[in-house]
């Protein structure tokens, strides 16, 4: 399968006060067409600012790209004009923000929203825009999409607030969407739903997807392929399956362990079963230590993995990670 979406060496710092803040450091993968890769790891880690750097959405000042790439179908979109990435941004690549309420303009009704999209990026006259963002909203499985068109965002619930989210990202037919948390804040029916309608569209479209989340059920659920996060770099990256298989870094393993499960084999919870924890907390970026970022609260960890930053590197068949102990 050829490659939509090629990320190489992206690195993302801000300039702070207390100092150079590396939020994003030589991060790379590839999506394919028709593939959701899955983004995993705590709050802090670097995700979002990965998805926002792919969109160059970040606020520069005072954050800056400095080294990378991001090529969607061979284009560069840290290379091209501010014009240009506005004109992309869309129609090539586009993006499912975490919480629809603060992306969507209170201000204007959503189908004008998703119209002034495709009358941007299609050249449509406005009438032929505004049943196109109706036919969007009815894709979307929104009922009564004449009526929602006409409505702000206020007036819906947050499952139709995603969901009209995913018809404005989806209006221009992008090969690349950006799924920032989608399904957070949402109840595990309408999570459910909202899955489900992505992957319709994604079959139906091609679309490949980037999947930021820190839900592994999700991600067993829907992804291909995973990459995990730790400290702004990638400490592991391998196929869904795989990784919970035999994930081959500290770090994922304690993330797995930390998953409750519910029962035991008599099929009740034991009340000496204590859910799992991972020690410690996310380093500061602008005081990251020396060697492994991990290694202040990895049980394995020595003198080396303190000292010396692991390389990243096969672990085993389409399976890598950064750690000395694997």
């Amino acid at each position: 399968m050829s490659s939509v979406l090629e990320v190489t060496d992206l690195t993302t710092v801000f300039h702070t006060r207390r100092g150079l803040v590396r939020a994003v450091q030589g991060v790379s993968f590839t999506v394919n067409r028709g593939e959701t890769l899955a983004i995993v790891g705590e709050s802090g880690c670097g995700k979002t600012i990965t998805a926002l750097s792919l969109m160059r959405l970040l606020p520069i000042p005072p954050a800056e790209i400095v080294a990378g790439s991001v090529k969607v179908a061979g284009t560069d979109l840290l290379r091209v004009d501010d014009a240009t990435m506005r004109r992309m941004r869309g129609s090539e690549i586009a993006m499912i923000f975490q919480e629809p309420m603060t992306a969507l303009n209170p201000l204007i009704t959503v189908g004008r929203q998703i119209a002034e999209m495709v009358m941007l990026h299609e050249g449509m006259g406005r009438a032929a825009a505004r049943r196109k963002a109706v036919d969007m909203l009815r894709h979307v499985k929104i009922p009564e999409p004449e009526r929602r068109a006409r409505e702000y965002p206020h007036q819906m619930s947050g499952g139709m607030r995603q969901r009209a989210m995913i018809a404005m990202a989806l209006a221009c037919r992008p090969k690349v969407l950006v799924a920032d948390e989608p399904t957070t804040a949402l109840d595990v029916t309408i999570q459910a739903q909202i899955l489900d309608l992505i992957g319709d569209l994604q079959r139906e479209l091609g679309t490949a997807v980037v999947l930021i989340t820190h839900d592994l059920g999700v991600v067993a659920e829907v992804a291909q392929r995973v990459v995990v996060m730790y400290a702004g770099r990638k400490v592991e990256e391998a196929p869904v399956a795989a990784l919970f298989a035999d994930p081959k870094h500290p770090y994922m393993r304690g993330l797995l362990a930390s998953i409750p499960r519910v029962g035991t084999a008599r099929g009740l919870a034991s009340m000496d079963d204590r859910l799992q924890e991972i020690p410690g907390i996310v380093p500061p970026l602008n005081e990251l230590p020396p060697g492994c970022a991990f290694a202040p609260r990895c049980k394995m960890a020595d003198a080396r993995c303190r000292a010396e930053a692991p390389p990243f590197e096969m672990k085993a068949a389409d399976h890598a990670a950064a750690c000395w102990k694997s």
